[in-house]
């Protein structure tokens, strides 16, 4: 008696016993065409040589190929929305406090300046906000929301923050 004899029973080769069904072999690739990447689910990293190239499996069953972007969260979705919003509520802060400072700075600056200084204050939130957008579509979700959090410490709307909508 053998070692493997003690895994298998008798008959166990035949083709009569077989109920149930195998999963079809994959196809071999059609000539011309690569098979697809491998992919892994969300949670696992590749790592070492190669890794670059395996892609990822979503939630629904979905394969994300390697290079496509990557979907946002529900939480980075939220918050690009409230920091979206923000960015919105600066411009009008903007409008407001360099309107109600017109008459006083063009004492101080020519009108020309003043003018450019405000559509500049008008329009550097909604800049900030795209720019940031673009430049970090291939970084992780926390460095583009460092850059916006950043913006809005840098752009904050001291017109209407020294001065307000309603007198001084």
């Amino acid at each position: 008696m053998s070692r493997d004899d003690a895994l298998s029973w008798g008959g166990d080769d035949d083709p009569t016993l077989d109920v149930g069904s195998r999963p079809a072999p994959e196809p071999e690739p059609a000539p011309g065409r690569e098979a697809a990447p491998p992919a892994l689910p969300l949670g696992f990293t590749a790592v070492g040589r190669g890794s670059d190239e395996v892609g990822r499996i979503e939630a629904d069953g979905t394969v994300t190929l390697p290079g496509e972007p990557a979907p946002l969260s529900n939480a980075v979705l939220v918050s690009l929305g409230i920091l979206g919003g923000a960015y919105a509520l600066f411009t009008v802060g903007g409008i407001i406090g360099g309107l109600r400072l017109q008459g006083t700075a063009q004492f101080l600056v020519s009108p020309v300046g003043y003018r450019f200084a405000f559509w500049l204050a008008v329009v550097a939130p909604a800049l900030w906000f795209l720019t940031a957008y673009v430049l970090t579509r291939g970084a992780k979700a926390w460095v583009r929301l460092v850059w916006l959090i950043g913006g809005l410490a840098l752009l904050i709307p001291w017109p209407f923050m020294f001065v307000g909508a309603v007198g001084q």
